[in-house]
């Protein structure tokens, strides 16, 4: 969101520096930074030790795993992001000002709720697509899923199985989440029907409207 904004806005060296990180990870392959998080990137010491199971080497992997994917995600968000800002009628920041609200109230309270809406199925779609995505993450020894589901098929020798168990997995994964942002989706659209007040000083001069009419 952060990012979005800077470039958005136009915020002068941090635009610069924000296009070069968005375009830099958006045009290179997530693999690819997989590998250079592993190779190049320091760990703190925090996760260089035993957690949750997992030996301090794969805490290692797992963080550095971690890092190349908020970086890449990050990158592909903003841009969704920005495009939501974009996506708000002019009309809206005119409105919000003329009524004498500072840039921050007019972006907190009537820009960002707006473009939270507008996301929302695109941010829904790249959350499923990473949670499938970590299966790349075998490829550096991170013990996920389909890590596992190698292992097994080595030892029990049923390839199909193995991988048909792992499909239904990652299938209630992802139709969870898909169901429960879809909900969310409703309750960000509202009631079926909302009323506007037509004047300050008498309750009963209101319109009625339902999501039928308009």
């Amino acid at each position: 969101l952060i990012v979005a904004m800077i470039v958005h806005f136009r915020i002068p060296v941090l635009r610069q520096l924000c296009r070069v990180y968005i375009e830099l990870f958006r045009n290179t392959p997530y693999l690819l930074w997989i590998f250079i998080c592993v190779v190049f990137c320091p760990c703190p010491g925090f996760f260089a030790r035993k957690m949750f199971g997992l030996t301090s080497v794969e805490m290692k992997l797992l963080f550095k795993a971690a890092l190349a994917l908020i970086l890449f995600n990050s990158s592909v968000i903003a841009e969704i992001v920005r495009g939501g800002i974009i996506s708000i009628d002019k009309g809206q920041f005119e409105g919000a000002m003329s009524i004498g609200m500072t840039h921050s109230q007019t972006m907190l309270k009537v820009i960002i709720p707006q473009v939270m809406r507008n996301i929302l199925p695109s941010v829904s779609n790249e959350f499923v697509i990473n949670i499938k995505d970590t299966s790349v993450l075998n490829v550096i020894g991170v013990t996920e899923l389909y890590y596992f589901a190698g292992i097994i098929k080595r030892q029990s020798f049923e390839t199909f199985q193995t991988y048909l168990v792992v499909c239904v997995i990652y299938f209630i994964l992802t139709f969870t989440i898909t169901r429960l942002l879809r909900w969310v989706e409703r309750k960000l659209d509202g009631g079926d029907s909302y009323v506007i007040f037509g004047s300050q000083s008498d309750s009963a001069a209101e319109i009625r409207i339902s999501r039928e009419e308009s």
